[in-house]
């Protein structure tokens, strides 16, 4: 067993610059009002119009939204198209709007599987997108943690193999390079909606050392007001990294 370092640093939690957010509970929200899932989704995509446009006045210059799971496509047939065909009107409606408030907007996951129409969305907005600076807004579709990890260990085998790569050199970082996320900072905080308290898949690499928030609270009532509340509560926490304190 490895023993964490007494000298390793002991930070003061302070501001959250890259927070992740596990949107749970669209479909329970419209059940409990006795209207299909699809309901509670074009509710949730509501909510995230609004957390983006709160969260570069609540200092977050980094949000990554989960949407759509490898595992997501179990869901009926009608749930998954309608999912999707509330993303591509997200972004056709969003372009505009992203644009203006300084929004860089890009995605993570396996594109593959997505409709190209889609896919076409997804890279228009990320190159109209690609040179804001107000806030990063990440969103995962068709995302997995471990789908990614696979990826990226099979994006070094394959430059292993072919003699391109020193399997001594593959460090943390070059590792980190290979994956969906390589040109954002780890998240300082990982918020999951809806009560459940598991991570699900969601940035098992990035988010090693990230500190966790699960509210009862559906996505759909979400509001900038608890964001700010959960984010006052991680200024007040202390970030070990596996040290200790003194």
């Amino acid at each position: 067993m490895a023993f964490a370092s007494a000298s390793a640093p002991v930070v003061p939690a302070r501001q959250a610059g890259h927070v992740a957010i596990i949107m749970d509970g669209n479909g329970r929200w419209a059940q409990m009002r006795g209207w299909p899932r699809l309901v509670g989704h074009r509710k949730g995509a509501e909510r995230v119009k609004e957390i983006v446009r709160a969260a570069p006045d609540l200092g977050i210059s980094w949000l990554t939204l989960y949407a759509f799971s490898t595992e997501n496509w179990k869901r009926s047939t009608e749930e998954v198209l309608g999912l999707m065909a509330i993303f591509a009107r997200y972004i056709q409606r969003e372009a505009e709007g992203m644009a203006r408030e300084g929004v860089r907007m890009r995605f993570i996951g396996d594109r593959s599987r997505l409709d190209p129409k889609l896919q076409r969305l997804m890279a228009g907005i990320e190159a109209k997108t690609a040179h804001l600076t107000r806030l990063n807004l990440t969103v995962a579709i068709n995302y997995g943690g471990r789908d990614e990890i696979l990826r990226a260990v099979r994006a070094i085998a394959c430059e292993a193999a072919d003699g391109r790569l020193d399997p001594a050199d593959v460090t943390d970082a070059a590792f980190s390079a290979r994956l969906d996320t390589a040109q954002l900072p780890d998240p300082d905080l990982v918020i999951r909606t809806s009560g459940e308290t598991r991570t699900s898949n969601f940035l098992p690499w990035q988010a090693a050392y990230a500190e966790y928030e699960f509210t009862e609270t559906l996505w759909p009532d979400f509001s900038p007001a608890e964001l700010g509340a959960i984010l006052a509560r991680f200024g007040n926490r202390e970030r070990r990294f596996g040290g200790v304190l003194k």
